[in-house]
């Protein structure tokens, strides 16, 4: 139960957690981490907790450096349950002097666990706590992704405790971004932001701004889930400043649903008239893809050309189904089109449609729908509307 050594007294003592696939209806397909961070200084100093199901292998960590109970402060950058949820336990075990949180933080606390006489200290922005040789400074996040949430910052180390941000679900024996695999270490990066801060973006785009007004140097990110960026923490700003502004690849996806496979065709004649455009484009059949990696296809996506058939004057459950979880995280800045096929009320194509304004999209065409199997007259159209949708992405880039 090896401790890693992030800098001079300073260690990851968190948890990994290879089993889990689902967190909260997000599919965690490569498990992950829950990361905890102890500074050894003249007040010892915990960074975050784990979830209760992990609570021993982080005091196991914790015992290689020194005794738990020896602990002076506990920081709280975050109050959901997947980081909090030992804390009842380790503030038994420590019996801390100071809980170190936000505002919002001590009021979670309170509501989560009850607790009016733990030693809460309210950590103010721009207000510093010394540790002995070292400094924690804060930065409240409200919002990103709870009202709770704050990053602390270790000042002589530079290392930016960034909490749920810049984060990713990804259970490895590596503890950092130079160890891993870069390109799954990007689409694991990428995911966490679309199924988790997408909704949060402007205030994603501010944050990153007063980041750089700051002039903050930063040698390393610590999030709560996943690696620490050690050797590229800018690849992480970077990513978060693009995500923030809406900006995507200039790609199209078309994700659908199909009964009997009319709606299926008219989504590949589509993708043709892209391609005639010269438009990188995905197809993507919601049968077989979880909504939190079609989520990650969106975030990088220019424009998305919905299909479904009709079902009882509706849609299909899982395009019902995705459009409640897209259209709660809200994605900026993309074009829209909508399809499908119908046997006799075709009222799909407008619910589609309606949804993509709800979202704000730039819904460049009233929709196609063709009653039951669609002929050779209803592939040109369909082709039509891909080339429509390619024409728009192209005046958008050269604009």
């Amino acid at each position: 139960m090896n401790p890693v050594k992030l800098s001079e007294n300073v260690y990851w003592v968190g948890a990994v957690d290879w089993d889990v696939r689902d967190f909260h209806g997000y599919s965690t397909n490569r498990g992950t981490t829950y990361n905890a961070f102890l500074i050894m200084d003249e007040k010892i100093t915990l960074i975050d907790t784990v979830k209760k199901s992990k609570k021993h292998d982080m005091i196991a960590r914790i015992k290689e450096i020194v005794d738990p109970e020896k602990i002076d402060y506990i920081v709280v950058n975050h109050v959901e349950m997947d980081h909090s949820g030992s804390l009842p336990e380790m503030v038994d075990l420590i019996k801390p002097e100071k809980i170190i949180c936000s505002k919002m933080g001590e009021k979670a606390l309170l509501q989560h666990f009850h607790q009016e006489d733990w030693p809460y200290q309210i950590a103010k922005p721009g207000e510093d706590v010394s540790l002995g040789a070292k400094t924690l400074s804060f930065l409240e996040t409200r919002m990103l992704h709870w009202p709770d949430s704050m990053f602390t910052y270790l000042v002589e180390d530079q290392i930016l405790f960034s909490s749920d941000a810049f984060g990713e679900h990804l259970a490895t024996s590596e503890r950092f971004d130079d160890e891993v695999d870069q390109a799954i270490l990007l689409e694991e990066l990428t995911k966490y932001y679309a199924n988790i801060l997408t909704l949060y973006s402007p205030l994603v785009k501010k944050l990153i701004a007063k980041v750089k007004e700051m002039n903050l140097p930063i040698k390393m990110i610590a999030p709560d889930h996943g690696v620490i960026w050690r050797t590229n923490p800018g690849m992480a700003l970077e990513a978060y400043d693009k995500w923030s502004q809406g900006k995507g690849d200039g790609n199209a996806l078309i994700i659908y649903d199909t009964m009997w496979h009319s709606t299926e065709e008219m989504a590949k004649r589509i993708g043709s008239g892209l391609q005639d455009e010269g438009i990188s484009h995905q197809l993507v059949n919601l049968r077989y893809n979880h909504r939190s990696d079609v989520m990650r296809d969106v975030l990088n996506a220019s424009a998305i050309i919905l299909g479904c058939p009709t079902l009882n004057n509706g849609l299909l459950p899982r395009m019902a189904g995705f459009l409640m979880y897209m259209r709660g995280l809200r994605p900026q800045n993309k074009i829209g089109a909508a399809f499908g096929s119908y046997g006799w009320s075709g009222e799909s194509v407008k619910l589609l449609n309606s949804a993509m304004v709800d979202m704000k999209f730039d819904i460049i065409d009233e929709g196609l729908k063709v009653k039951y199997v669609p002929e050779d007259k209803d592939y040109v159209q369909c082709v039509e509307l891909g080339r429509k949708v390619g024409q728009a992405l192209k005046a958008k880039k050269s604009a």
